[in-house]
């Protein structure tokens, strides 16, 4: 029997719902639920993981986009449109019970579904994330473990307009230059990005079976 994978390609959602929804599905999990990955977009926010200096918020402090302490490792980024944000909810211990082997494992995926696209993207020595050139940062990484089961995940820059992370220091790096699919020659849909990523995730974490998510487990509002 093959190795299944739930996902739900959800569209614009507000932050606080996407973090009630993993919790559910955490639960759902632990209880021997399938393994779930969440692709959507969120409406502009900033988050600031569990350890992250709020000083890295800068000129966003304040201002009209909320901002939001996460349950996720690493610093301060900007979610908005444009954006496609995954959220696995994996249990490690069916895979490998390693938290660097998963965020290199995500990593990985993206850097393949991005070589897809034409686009040569890889790693920074100390930098987690994905890059081009080895400066342009593409996509961050910022997870949560909870019981050996994953949540929070990815988020990979589509679109032209990244303007949202001009107000901060993106994950803590004074001076990174931010970039996207869109400006490195790609698609500037998130739709058509969404179903390379999930290829590219699927066949890094070895899942031959793909289907859709229960309804049950759909949040009930999806945008504020």
């Amino acid at each position: 029997m093959g190795r299944s994978l739930a996902v739900s390609r959800a569209g614009l959602v507000q932050y606080e719902c996407a973090v009630q929804w993993q919790e559910a599905l955490i639960e759902r999990r632990c209880a021997g639920g399938v393994d779930c990955l969440l692709l959507l977009e969120h409406e502009a926010v900033y988050t600031l993981g569990r350890g992250a200096d709020p000083r890295f918020v800068g000129a966003g402090a304040g201002g009209a986009i909320p901002v939001v302490r996460a349950g996720r490792g690493g610093q301060v980024t900007y979610h908005g449109p444009g954006q496609l944000v995954g959220y696995p909810i994996l249990d490690l211990r069916e895979h490998r019970q390693d938290v660097h082997w998963y965020v290199r494992q995500l990593e990985q995926a993206l850097i393949d579904a991005l070589a897809r696209f034409g686009i040569d993207a890889g790693r920074v020595v100390g930098r987690p994330g994905v890059w081009v050139g080895g400066r342009r940062k593409i996509a961050s990484i910022g997870v949560g473990i909870r019981r050996w089961i994953t949540w929070h995940g990815f988020a990979l820059n589509v679109c032209p307009d990244i303007s949202g992370f001009d107000a901060i220091t993106p994950c803590g790096i004074a001076g990174v230059e931010m970039t996207s699919v869109a400006r490195e020659g790609g698609p500037g849909e998130v739709a058509e990005v969404t179903e390379v990523v999930l290829a590219a995730f699927a066949a890094r974490f070895g899942y031959d079976v793909i289907g859709a998510l229960d309804p049950v487990f759909e949040p009930m509002e999806l945008t504020a």
